[in-house]
């Protein structure tokens, strides 16, 4: 494998861990996951992403872990035993923090209590919770493993087992979903009191299931999935929410502290095939083959795609997208400081956003996108991407 630039300043790091495991593959998922319970494959991913994670620890001495996330695929359908294995191994090989926010994905299906008091034993302190609908037939149709009731019963048992950071994730914009049924979902799950809310809309991506008979499934319509995205954020925020990114909404201070990474420059290395890394100035793919990623792995061969050094002005573009889903925005000082590249065309095109209720700035000269402004985030940012590009570097002096 490459031999990544050291740091020598303690930086904070995020470590993402795909676990692509599931017990059965969902019909609109597109991630890199296998539904199988084969022991032999499951026990050679483990030893391919512990021998991973010895190999890049030794280049990360002067780095901080403060994140770590398990996700798939089904983590907590590989099982607590392996979970542990892969956390003892990250703790003898990167310097963690004492108060690193360690999450795990799970979904309703497979929970149990020995999982959780296991897990919470060995660090883990937020779990993520895939409920996606309280409607079976939905979840039928999603090709989703679980029930609405399995899935209260794993949030109780979650709380039981004494986590105190969960989230829950919910679809909207599903077939023959409407605006009431999907503000219904919202206010039942919402009794359940959860610390964060992801509230994604269907997308029916190329090579799923859903997308060989897309015209069958009587999808909402462009129009009604923004009313539906709307409405979650109003009543999200009359719940106290915070709305502090595109689809996430959490209770104050509760944000998910390493995807915030992705979203505002942070640094994070990925372990297992498909997991992205931007580290060291580098950004690179893992191989979204699982028998390679153990083969490399275990070989000495390649399992990196893809490797970037990423351009600054490159970089520019990433700090406008990124920053623009979160509420925090983006501001002049910083990004001139940063990238040596003037606001001033960026603003005009805010402020002209800013008349028609999408975008807004606060008290600090923070620029962000409305909830409005977030149904046409792509039009705005492209927008600023074409300003940007046509301005020219400013002087160091």
């Amino acid at each position: 494998m490459p031999i990544l630039t050291k740091r020598q300043n303690k930086t904070p790091l995020g470590l993402y861990i795909h676990v692509p495991f599931c017990r059965s593959k969902c019909q609109y998922c597109d991630f890199y996951s296998l539904a199988c319970k084969d022991d032999k494959l499951m026990d050679g991913y483990l030893d391919a992403v512990c021998a991973h994670v010895k190999e890049a620890g030794a280049l990360a001495p002067n780095y901080k872990v403060d994140t770590i996330y398990f996700g798939g695929g089904t983590p907590s359908f590989f099982g607590a035993d392996g979970i542990a294995t892969i956390l003892a191994t990250i703790r003898r090989n990167f310097d963690v923090d004492n108060a690193a926010e360690i999450t795990l994905e799970c979904n309703p299906d497979s929970v149990n209590d020995r999982m959780l008091h296991r897990m919470r034993a060995e660090g883990v302190n937020r779990i993520s919770l895939g409920i996606q609908s309280d409607d079976d037939d939905l979840l039928s149709k999603l090709g989703r493993p679980h029930n609405y009731a399995q899935a209260v019963s794993a949030y109780q048992r979650i709380r039981k087992a004494g986590f105190k950071n969960v989230s829950v994730d919910l679809m909207y914009g599903l077939p023959g979903q409407t605006l009431r049924t999907w503000q219904e979902t919202l206010d039942h799950v919402l009794r359940l009191l959860p610390e964060h809310v992801s509230c994604y809309g269907l997308k029916v991506e190329e090579g799923t299931p859903f997308h060989e008979y897309k015209e069958m499934l009587n999808l909402p319509d462009d129009d009604l999935q923004a009313d539906m995205y709307l409405a979650a954020v109003e009543m999200l925020r009359s719940r106290g929410y915070r709305h502090y990114e595109i689809s996430n909404f959490a209770r104050k201070g509760l944000y998910s502290r390493h995807n915030m990474k992705y979203w505002t420059g942070g640094e994070y290395l990925g372990f297992g095939p498909s997991a992205s890394s931007d580290f060291a100035g580098k950004r690179f793919v893992l191989s979204r083959d699982l028998q390679s990623y153990i083969t490399g792995i275990r070989d000495g061969g390649e399992v990196m795609e893809d490797v970037q050094e990423i351009p600054l002005r490159e970089r520019a573009g990433e700090y406008l997208m990124l920053r623009l889903r979160t509420h925090h925005g983006i501001v002049a000082d910083e990004y001139e400081r940063k990238f040596l590249l003037p606001f001033a065309p960026l603003q005009e095109v805010l402020g002209k956003y800013s008349q028609l209720g999408y975008t807004d700035v606060n008290d600090e000269g923070r620029w962000h996108l409305t909830a409005k402004g977030y149904l046409i985030s792509n039009t705005i940012i492209s927008e600023l991407l074409m300003a940007q590009d046509e301005s020219q570097p400013m002087s160091r002096f």
